[in-house]
């Protein structure tokens, strides 16, 4: 038998793994099921807490022949150590991968322009880079991090000399009166004074990395689309470091950024990213080295994407969009008393205002619509009917927040792209229904929208209906 580090489960998915080869070595006991049980019982206790911040529960099973540990996967993919009951130590690894291949959803984030991306996580290194995600996306998330860093750098005040037409600081009489007033320069004056730069010493080690960052980008040009949009990326955030002679940080200098006074986490967390890119963790063509743990939430990339379909439809129609995401939608619910109740607001994923018209947008990443589009309602599984019924009464609860003449509550949800193509040639990539709220008629739409970077079809389908006097 021979132990596997790296473990690997699609979003949404479960994975059944055996825990006699995933834990015991080729030296196993006489007894090896007896012992993997011991084992996987410690296994799933030491790891549950890490497990289940990635949305991923463990369980013990035995089928009669064989102990195993059953894995599933909730809407988040990331990369997470895991802790060996036999060292301690995080020998092993999790990969959660999106159930949508990474090519179309690399296109994607560049067409939302990266508005999410995944987020590195301080977690103790994973016992080796994964070589079946793309090295891009740990390079997309340190690029983020790095122009986040870039935005809002800190600037201080330096000395600095120069000539000026009116008296500026402290003036240099001296070089005034042996180079400036022979030569009838008199409106040019000599001064020191303080002024506002941008940390040198920082900029030089921002170029560096970004500069490590294009090399491993650019070995990575056959990927596709995705890496172009990243290198032009990269490429812009280097064009900000002019003027500045990249330069490897040492230790002592990143330690001494960690320590400074008053540092914003965005400032901490781009040192970070700048020390793993100097380390060489994770990156392409370092297999062998430790890899980054990193998460990104499947759910939230959807309602990104959605976003992005809304507001290329808001140019074709018109109106104003506000999105959840930047916490523009939040509608408060006044309990009385004030300290009773649960739920505290309401937050619509995206609103699209018109005149006298309102369209409620709320994703959802489930595969809903597959099932409903395959098989009849009555044949569907009771628990996805159930949370199909949940998310009916979310979406036309949102409804009830518009005063205007029309409503349009659109129900979102994901499609793969072979399906998507069946359902156009059999015209069911959108249903629609009308409810009567009181003196108001809500249309509500049930729509699929592929999980790749195109989406004109979708936005052609849209326009049409929206227009439409029904």
């Amino acid at each position: 038998m021979q132990q596997r580090a790296i473990l690997e489960i699609e979003d949404s998915g479960q994975s059944r793994i055996k825990a006699a080869e995933f834990l015991l070595s080729s030296s196993a006991a006489r007894d090896p099921e007896a012992q993997a049980a011991v084992l996987a019982t410690q296994f799933v206790t030491q790891n549950r807490g890490i497990l289940r911040n990635f949305g991923t529960s463990a369980d013990v099973a035995y089928n009669g022949r064989s102990v195993d540990i059953i894995l599933k996967a909730s809407t988040q993919v990331g990369a997470l150590p895991l802790v060996s009951p036999l060292s301690g130590k995080p020998d092993y690894g999790l990969i959660i991968k999106p159930r949508f291949q990474w090519s179309g959803i690399g296109l994607m984030l560049g067409k939302m322009g990266w508005k999410i991306s995944p987020s590195l996580v301080r977690l103790p290194l994973l016992p080796q880079s994964d070589r079946k995600i793309p090295p891009w996306v740990l390079s997309s998330a340190i690029l983020a991090r790095i122009a986040e860093l870039l935005s809002s750098m800190e600037r201080r005040f330096e000395f600095t000399e120069a000539s000026c037409r009116a008296p500026v600081g402290t003036v240099l009489w001296s070089q005034y009166a042996m180079h400036k007033m022979p030569a009838a320069r008199f409106l040019d004056i000599p001064c020191r004074f303080p002024d506002l730069k941008d940390d040198k010493e920082l900029l030089a080690a921002i170029n560096y990395t970004l500069r490590k960052q294009l090399v491993s980008l650019e070995g990575q040009r056959q990927t596709g689309g995705v890496v172009l949009q990243l290198i032009d990326l990269c490429q812009h955030l280097i064009a900000k470091c002019q003027g500045v002679v990249p330069r490897w940080p040492s230790k002592t200098v990143v330690e001494s950024w960690y320590k400074g006074p008053f540092r914003a986490e965005v400032f901490k967390a781009g040192v970070q990213a700048m020390e793993w890119t100097v380390d060489e963790r994770g990156l392409a063509g370092t297999g062998t080295l430790q890899g980054l743990p990193w998460i990104m939430s499947m759910e939230a990339f959807f309602e990104a994407w959605i976003e992005t379909v809304v507001a290329q439809l808001s140019k074709r129609i018109g109106g104003t969009m506000r999105a959840a995401r930047k916490r523009e939608t939040i509608a408060p619910l006044n309990w009385y008393p004030p300290y009773s109740g649960s739920q505290r607001y309401l937050a619509p994923d995206i609103v699209l205002e018109r005149e006298n018209e309102t369209i409620v947008f709320d994703a959802k990443y489930k595969s809903h619509w597959e099932d409903i589009s395959w098989e009849k309602w009555g044949d569907i599984n009771e628990e996805v009917r159930e949370q199909h019924r949940i998310d009916l009464l979310q979406v036309l609860a949102y409804s009830t927040l518009s005063d205007a003449k029309k409503n349009t509550c659109c129900l979102v949800y994901p499609c793969r792209s072979n399906t998507i193509e069946s359902l156009r040639r059999r015209g069911r990539t959108m249903h629609r229904a009308y409810v009567g709220i009181g003196s108001r008629q809500v249309k509500l739409l049930l729509l699929a929208v592929p999980m790749n970077s195109s989406f004109e079809d979708t936005l052609a389908t849209l326009v049409e209906e929206l227009r439409s006097a029904k």
